[in-house]
């Protein structure tokens, strides 16, 4: 199934990194301003993995299906940028194995590019300050396609700015989200077990195959196509 794969397309929030703590403070931060009960910290992980809007929806209804007053979130969402600007990258931290995996990737001479629901301007200074911006060729984020995953939108992106065609490429996730997009895009997809897909196994979605980390991928995959 892998062997004719020829570039990687990596989910950032649950497959590469841990963000959620920090989410978690921006989210109490805006809260707080609005003057609104706090999220505490395992009921944020739940709401993480459909993009920044229905975060901020979910963290201001306290509902997973909530959606908030438009002119209350329109002001949310000002605010919840701003404090997640601020707090980016300090208590986020890589998953084991997902620095040493994708150097090991970049030396077998795979093209990657990382996909997220996450704007590109928060997911670029992640990557940058977690010390693994330098392996993606290309960053597509939730602001760059009409609609974001589980559409196909921002793997077509990714594999055009690769320059691969779409069935050439893997998607690397951990969500439900992540295995609809492969399948909507029509290319394969592994799945890590441990991110946020809303507290289900990712067996459940079928992706095409399961790794424990980032670290096992070399070995799955070998030498691009």
């Amino acid at each position: 199934m892998f062997e004719n794969i020829a570039a990687l397309f990596f989910d950032l929030d649950g497959t590469l990194v841990d963000s959620v703590p920090d989410l978690t403070v921006a989210v109490n931060v805006m809260l707080r301003q609005l003057d609104l009960p706090a999220r505490d910290e395992t009921r944020v992980r739940t709401w993480v993995g459909n993009g920044m809007n229905n975060l901020i929806h979910r963290a201001l209804t306290d509902d997973m299906a909530g959606r908030a007053d438009p002119a209350l979130f329109a002001r949310a969402k000002t605010l919840y940028r701003a404090a997640y600007a601020e707090n980016l990258s300090v208590h986020s931290s890589l998953y084991p194995g997902a620095r040493s995996g994708l150097g090991e990737l970049r030396a077998a001479g795979w093209p990657m590019a990382c996909v997220t629901n996450k704007p590109a301007e928060f997911a670029r200074p992640l990557l940058d300050r977690l010390g693994i911006g330098s392996f993606f060729a290309t960053v597509v984020g939730g602001e760059c396609i009409a609609q974001p995953k589980p559409a196909p939108d921002a793997l077509l992106l990714c594999a055009e700015r690769l320059g691969v065609p779409i069935d050439r490429g893997l998607m690397v996730g951990d969500s439900l989200n992540d295995v609809g997009a492969a399948r909507n895009a029509g290319c394969p997809v592994v799945c890590v077990p441990y991110g946020y897909n809303h507290g289900r196994d990712i067996r459940e979605a079928e992706p095409d195959a399961v790794i424990g980390s980032i670290a096992e991928l070399p070995a799955l995959l070998g030498q691009p196509a």
